[in-house]
């Protein structure tokens, strides 16, 4: 094989690896980070996912009318770190038992969802949330929907815990995500 062949192959074998999970699990801001911390997580987008309305705005979807849900977009390599990974990861930063939002942040777009890409990520998100199910005596909120088209969110709104930190923290604890998260799940790791 010639180089020439070597590098058109190479670029198709990492695209190979690279893969997309969206998740919704209230403020998009509070959920870039989690993701952004795993190794194999390669981007994380803050977006609108499941509505009514093309090309919505912030304003259009926080006042609760388009259908869209404030998500955070995951691109990941599948070599590095797994969806189970990641959903693991989605349900230790979302309560699954509130359905009309999630924290202080209450509505139909800031409801938890994991929208899947494929049949795969649909069996595991069901998977997911049948051991998450045995954990509670209460129902399961969080819904598995399919993809739709998704809307990247206004550039303020990207990667807000690293552009504004002192903002997102205080926002996080006047919320009282953190708080609820560590009845839910116990305390963060160290």
């Amino acid at each position: 094989m010639t180089a020439l062949g070597l590098c058109l192959l190479a670029p198709t074998a990492a695209m190979a690896a690279q893969a997309q999970a969206t998740f919704a699990g209230g403020c998009f801001w509070c959920m870039e980070h989690p993701f952004d911390e795993l190794p194999g997580v390669t981007d994380t987008t803050s977006g609108y996912m499941g509505g009514t309305v093309a090309s919505p705005s912030y304003r259009q979807v926080s006042s609760g009318t388009t259908g869209h849900a404030e998500v955070v977009q995951v691109e990941y390599d599948t070599e590095v770190v797994s969806y189970e990974t990641l959903l693991d990861t989605f349900w230790h930063n979302v309560d699954p038992l509130d359905g009309q939002g999630q924290f202080c942040d209450q509505g139909s777009q800031y409801r938890s969802i994991v929208f899947y890409h494929d049949e795969t990520q649909r069996q595991l998100a069901e998977d997911s949330k049948q051991l998450v199910a045995d954990q509670f005596a209460k129902p399961i909120a969080t819904d598995i929907l399919p993809a739709a088209e998704f809307y990247s969110a206004e550039d303020y709104h990207q990667n807000y815990y690293q552009t504004h930190p002192a903002r997102y923290r205080l926002y996080r604890f006047g919320c009282g995500r953190d708080q609820r998260l560590a009845e839910l799940w116990g305390p963060p790791a160290e």
